[in-house]
């Protein structure tokens, strides 16, 4: 009975050992995979901020073309609009410097 004992706890002993062993090794293998993901992550993050960047950059060049070809419309415009003959008087009873028919006070002219 005592031999049976001894092997049976020594077999469980060595099950034990063997189920520690397992699991150790399931553990250092998760250890791994976790590393390469986050590897993986970090790259991928990475690759996002650097194309973040290009599309940033892309965004503020068509903004400063913008601005600069605004501000080119509006020094033409402003040149144009000083280089423009000046309308001519439209005053009351004088569309566009003709009379109307209308008698203005100047033809009662007691003679």
């Amino acid at each position: 009975e005592r031999r049976e004992r001894e092997r049976k706890l020594s077999k469980e002993m060595a099950e034990k050992a063997t189920r520690e062993l397992e699991k150790m090794q399931l553990q250092e293998k998760a250890e791994v995979k976790y590393k390469e993901w986050l590897k993986k992550k970090k790259v991928e993050e990475a690759e996002k901020k650097k194309k973040e960047k290009e599309k940033e950059k892309e965004r503020e060049a068509e903004l400063q073309e913008k601005k600069e070809r605004s501000e080119k419309i509006f020094k033409e415009w402003l040149h144009d609009a000083r280089n423009k003959p000046r309308p001519i008087f439209n005053g009351y009873g004088f569309p566009r410097g003709n009379s109307t028919g209308l008698y203005s006070y100047c033809t009662f002219v007691v003679t």
